[in-house]
């Protein structure tokens, strides 16, 4: 029979088999329209400039538009709280920094669960901290800090990125194993509070490489530890915490990339190599150098590994220290 004699139901039986032909999009087919991309963070932070990067290098790869949607407050929640609720097809992706798992030692309710609401992907970079302290503070080393922060208990202004964030619990780490005591001064980001370590209103903070870098090098903060297990490829000459006095000490941060709850494992698999084929291009890796930030290319399994690791890590460190989000 021919298609211009068959009845208008005809036709439509004719389509559905093609729909039921060709079955819903594979893995290798995927993306076939834009992706969008949330980060839960404001435009001119390190998460933005890094999530967009990919946006952008992951659009090329896939021949789609990669929509980025800064839903930033609420220390990132707003933003993974809007993936969270997002179709589990591979459309949505977010941006997380490990301040996601932290939120849950902080907060008594969350509107998600910061593992259960979500598919991991990839863990793309990881950076260890550095404390440094304002020129005008009498002390070289990190045993020196130490000592003259025991001498008068409280004295010493800790500056930090926000209540509750990296930059403040891995103060808080320090401070338990050094058994020392700091005033602690919470802002509105990295940048105000190296603005205000400058200035000599706070005299120490464990900044992120990004922000404290260019003021190291500078002359204008000296560097007395990294808080990694090994020294920073960009400041060889500064000792890791741990070498320093504190064996296993250990903190950090990292990015990653994760989807909502639910997505179905081949798409997860092709989104997360795909994620890392952008990782070890040459181009990300030169720019991660410059940022002093360590390339990773994770497994989703890892990532889920180091997500809950994290979460009984700092969920300690949150009740030990009494410490409430603002």
């Amino acid at each position: 029979m021919k298609l211009a004699n068959c009845p208008r139901w005809c036709g439509a039986l004719l389509c559905l088999a093609g729909v039921a032909l060709t079955g819903p999009v594979s893995a290798q087919a995927f993306p076939v329209k834009p992706v969008r991309l949330i980060i839960p963070f404001p435009p001119g932070g390190p998460t933005n400039l890094v999530g967009r990067m990919f946006g952008e290098k992951l659009g090329v790869l896939w021949g789609q538009a990669v929509v980025v949607e800064n839903r930033a407050g609420a220390g990132g929640n707003i933003g993974a709280d809007a993936a969270a609720k997002s179709a589990a097809d591979g459309y949505t992706i977010l941006l997380i920094a490990n301040s996601h798992v932290m939120s849950a030692g902080l907060h008594d309710k969350l509107p998600f669960d910061p593992i259960r609401d979500f598919t991991p992907l990839s863990q793309i970079l990881s950076y260890a901290l550095v404390l440094v302290v304002n020129p005008g503070v009498a002390a070289g080393t990190l045993p020196e800090l130490v000592r003259l922060s025991k001498a008068d208990p409280g004295k010493l202004v800790l500056a930090s990125s926000g209540n509750g964030t990296s930059t403040h619990l891995t103060a808080e780490l320090f401070r338990s194993a050094a058994g020392i005591e700091f005033t602690h001064a919470p802002y509105k980001g990295a940048g105000p509070a190296t603005v205000d370590l400058l200035a000599g209103h706070a005299q120490m903070m464990f900044n992120d490489p990004v922000s404290a870098l260019p003021m190291i090098r500078a002359g204008r903060l000296r560097a007395l530890a990294t808080t990694g297990l090994a020294r920073s490829a960009l400041l060889p000459e500064v000792p890791t915490v741990a070498e320093s006095g504190y064996a296993g000490f250990q903190a950090g941060s990292w990015f990653a990339f994760v989807g909502p709850a639910g997505m179905p494992g081949e798409i997860a698999r092709k989104l997360s190599a795909d994620i890392n084929t952008v990782v070890q291009q040459a181009d990300t890796r030169a720019r991660f150098a410059t940022l002093g930030v360590d390339p990773i290319g994770s497994s989703p399994e890892q990532l889920a590994a180091v997500m809950q690791a994290d979460l009984e890590k700092w969920t300690r460190v949150i009740r030990a220290a009494g410490i409430k989000a603002d």
